[in-house]
């Protein structure tokens, strides 16, 4: 663990009480630790200091929308970009970056344990207090199990005013670490509310305790205990946890200003604004150089992706109904096909049928016009400090420039000079009416766990347990939601009668609910397909000239133990492979 997170919490005065719930600030004055830990009020500070942790630290959630490049499912040119090149080593700064940012989350969380647990409260007050701080210490050491395997394990008995320059525990193995984990959640599940005020909304509930616990029973193939927990929230066994598929999709990533949706069972919540800047970096990582602050596209939906979204009625999307003989086209006869013709002012359409192109994608589900912003569409940007309506064009001139500065408004290719899609989902419209004020800082609520994520793990369970009628029947609730027709509801291409046909609708259905949010590469891990799926993926641009290679080894199932990290404890042993 990394000292200068040690020496934070030795110095209580450098406590950061930021809110992130409901995004009340502190005065960041001296405190002594003899006046704190008084009263309900300290420990809610004190409780909002580990959730700020999720919100601005890059490595823990800060940045979870980046990691489907790890998969298939999304690419980037920067910023993580040397992890799914294969050029990361256990020196990467994003490798470290997550060690060390989910200990400071465990750290932070056992202070709070520690000192709520002495506190001269109401003794519910406590116990409250405690289970939402170890669901958060179980949300950290469950992100360090799935990217690191076992590791070393420290709970409030670390007295760290003591022990801060011996901290040097061999790894747990994973079991244990999961064994601990699996604890504090049933603790977490004893004592949580199921919900709160709406002052308090963001916080830790019971409900998120059970989906989190069904989670890490199917992360380790337990069918049968992820199927209880589920269930539990599913079919309101002991409570009305009122959770439901939002009827809109697309409202789910758009949620600002005190708007919420049923689907949220636990997430971060953001703001932005003058004097607000509380918020994730979606819109600078996501959003274009159209979109509000003139943002990077450093991460784009992947081409392979939108190209596997159905039709309407259910069947598989071909090109060659588009344009008979598209697949087995070269880069540039795909570009004579889709390209126009542009000066920087004016499009020439020549023989282009830009309509039929846009139809290409509306005509699909729901989902990927909700997911991403395709060619001949449109997207209301922000440009000379105003509202500006964007069209994303594809084009030929090979210009770097992807602003829209044009008197026109285009959008033709992103800061790496790729023509690939642009995301929409997470990304602001305008500047929302003055509700961001800073590219960093999106407003918008981000999911880690919601309801659609739930229905397709219990539906993973029910088919690893030989229930493949009841997950179909979960897999149908997500389809409905954006008017799919069901799983086995009539012709073939719509037939999955057997285990494996089930397993591979759901993998699918994953990747078109969930893309941008952060879980395709711990999909593919728990499942050990990563190796093929993304060999039989490469990343491609619109046209399918190859942008860059994703190799993937056996040993990048685990990253590499932080080498920092075995300087200072020569006990850690390093992850096979590396």
């Amino acid at each position: 663990m990394k000292k200068t997170i040690i020496y934070l919490w030795l110095l209580i005065a450098g406590f950061s009480l930021n809110g992130c719930y409901d995004l009340d600030t502190y005065p960041g004055d001296t405190l002594s630790e003899s006046l704190f830990w008084k009263t309900e009020d300290h420990a809610h500070q004190a409780m909002m200091g580990i959730y700020s942790t999720f919100r601005s630290n890059g490595n823990v959630y800060n940045r979870h929308f980046m990691w489907d490049e790890l998969g298939e499912t999304a690419y980037g040119y920067d910023q993580i970009a040397g992890i799914p090149r294969g050029t990361y080593t256990a020196r990467d700064g994003d490798v470290s970056g997550k060690w060390q940012g989910l200990y400071e989350c465990v750290q932070r969380a056992n202070i709070v344990i520690t000192r709520v647990s002495g506190m001269s409260v109401d003794a519910s007050v406590i116990n409250q207090y405690v289970a939402e701080a170890k669901f958060l210490r179980a949300v950290a050491y469950f992100e360090l199990l799935k990217f690191f395997g076992g590791v070393p394990y420290y709970d409030e008995t670390t007295n760290v005013n003591v022990e801060y320059a011996d901290l040097k525990k061999p790894r747990s193995s994973a079991d244990e670490i999961r064994a601990y984990i699996i604890a504090d959640l049933k603790e977490a599940i004893n004592a949580l509310p199921v919900s709160y005020a709406a002052s308090e909304y963001g916080r830790a509930t019971k409900g998120a305790a059970y989906a989190l616990l069904g989670k890490v029973y199917l992360y380790n193939k337990e069918w049968k205990n992820a199927i209880t927990n589920f269930e539990e929230i599913v079919n309101n066994r002991s409570n009305n946890y009122g959770y439901a598929l939002d009827p809109d999709y697309a409202h789910i990533f758009k949620l600002y200003n005190g708007d919420k949706s049923p689907e949220m069972i636990f997430s971060i919540q953001n703001k932005s604004g003058v004097g607000t800047a509380y918020g994730m970096p979606m819109n600078f990582y996501m959003g274009t150089r159209n979109s509000y602050g003139s943002c990077w596209n450093n991460t784009v939906p992947g081409t392979q992706l939108i190209d596997s979204y159905e039709y309407p009625d259910g069947r598989p999307f071909n090109w060659d109904d588009i344009f008979p003989g598209y697949n087995a086209m070269s880069v540039d006869e795909r570009k004579a096909l889709l390209c126009v013709g542009y000066n920087g002012s004016a499009i020439t359409l020549g023989d282009i049928d830009t309509a039929k192109i846009l139809k290409a994608y509306t005509n699909r589900d729901p989902r990927l016009m909700a997911t991403a912003i395709v060619p001949y569409s449109h997207y209301l940007g922000w440009s000379a400090n105003a509202p500006k309506d964007m069209l994303f064009i594809l084009e030929t001139t090979g210009s770097a420039a992807p602003n829209g500065d044009s008197p026109l408004g285009t959008m033709r290719n992103n800061n790496g000079s790729w023509r690939t899609y642009f995301y929409r989902k997470f990304v602001t419209e305008a500047d929302l009416d003055g509700a961001i004020s800073d590219r960093a800082h999106t407003p918008f609520e981000f999911p880690i766990i919601r309801y659609a994520d739930v229905l397709l793990m219990l539906a993973e369970a029910y088919n690893e347990d030989g229930q493949l009628d009841n997950a179909v029947t979960q897999i149908n609730k997500v389809r409905a939601r954006v008017n799919l027709p069901g799983i086995n509801s009539g012709p073939d291409y719509l037939a999955a009668t057997t285990k494996e046909a089930v397993f591979q609708r759901i993998m699918k259905e994953r990747a078109w609910e969930m893309t941008g949010e952060g879980h395709r590469f711990n999909d593919l891990q728990r499942w050990g397909n990563a190796k093929e799926v993304i060999a039989a993926n490469p990343p491609v641009g619109i046209y399918g000239d190859q942008l860059y290679t994703h190799p993937f080894l056996d040993r990048d199932y685990l990253w590499p133990i932080p080498g920092a990290e075995i300087e200072r404890n020569p006990d850690l042993t390093q992850n096979p492979g590396w």
